[in-house]
């Protein structure tokens, strides 16, 4: 089995040009899956991928809810193993694909959470409370993501040569899913940032003259995603956010307040690299709900 799923993998590299945090996502998915149907079958050796039938699958799912994975996480696993499965009856490896007749787990869309402005105030003065390299770099991280609403990959994988200071305006290059690539053009605040960073923070950070990352921890190495997740969670905290904040957070809340502003719908989703405008549009659903709110506070008949 391993053979069969290094190969799916290969195949959503090289012909579906899958993100690494996609394969990585599918690898840890299928590894769970080949890990239960070892313990079910009690063999100690991997399981015979011909063997296995729709009800060994459901089973599956069944024991992903009974160890309280939430809707969205059994969901995405389901669907690993349907790709997968898929893949090896196309190319004929398996004579009857078992998730055919398999429906994919029932999702509740929920609409993304978003820091009202004085959140977002509140979250960005934290790094400013301190004074190392490592506060100013965060505060430019943050100032930059609130900007652009960029992904944590994308923030993270920027290199130096991806910011154009000497453009008008100044503009960041980032290179998104599918390879698609963004020119994104910053306002006054980030740009400061940006120019303190580069010229005065990240000489002290780095250790390599030949490092390209834009973004590096405190080894002068680049920032991972795990690292700004760690960061960002720090922040929050200290600026007593009760709500669950993640590195996608910024991103949610740059859509809606884009929105909320008055941006056109088609530029947020170029902002954001969105392939399909349905995917933006959830946004919509969201600065509605807050407009509903703030009429509601407001309208002394409401």
């Amino acid at each position: 089995m391993d053979d069969c799923i290094a190969q799916f993998l290969n195949f959503l590299a090289v012909e579906k040009n899958a993100s690494g945090n996609t394969i990585a996502a599918y690898r840890n998915d299928l590894a769970q899956f080949q890990a239960f149907l070892t313990s079910t079958d009690g063999v100690a050796g991997a399981p015979v991928l011909t063997a296995v039938k729709g009800p060994a699958v459901v089973a599956f799912t069944e024991d992903l809810r009974a160890r309280q994975y939430k809707d969205a996480t059994v969901a995405r696993k389901v669907a690993a193993v349907k790709s997968f499965f898929g893949f090896l009856s196309a190319e004929g490896m398996v004579d009857q694909d078992p998730t055919e007749q398999l429906k994919s787990p029932q999702v509740g869309k929920t609409l993304p959470r978003a820091l009202s402005t004085r959140e977002v105030d509140e979250l960005l003065e934290q790094p400013s409370r301190r004074n190392t390299p490592e506060s100013r770099r965060d505060k430019c991280m943050l100032e930059l993501l609130y900007a652009t609403g960029l992904r944590v990959t994308e923030l993270v994988s920027l290199n130096l040569s991806d910011v154009a200071l000497e453009s008008d305006p100044v503009t960041v290059r980032c290179v998104g899913k599918g390879d698609r690539e963004r020119i994104l053009p910053l306002h006054q605040r980030p740009v400061d940032e940006l120019r303190q960073y580069i010229f005065h923070v990240r000489p002290r950070l780095v250790r390599n003259r030949k490092e390209s990352a834009l973004f590096v921890n405190r080894r002068g190495e680049r920032l991972t995603r795990q690292g700004f997740w760690l960061i960002l969670k720090n922040y929050a905290r200290e600026a007593k956010l009760d709500k669950a904040i993640t590195p996608h957070t910024l991103r949610h809340t740059f859509a809606t307040h884009m929105l909320s502003g008055g941006m056109p719908l088609r530029n947020v989703q170029d902002a954001l690299g969105h392939a399909s405008i349905s995917t933006t549009q959830i946004y919509t659903h969201l600065t509605d709900d807050m407009k509903r709110l703030q009429y509601d506070k407001a309208h002394p008949r409401a």
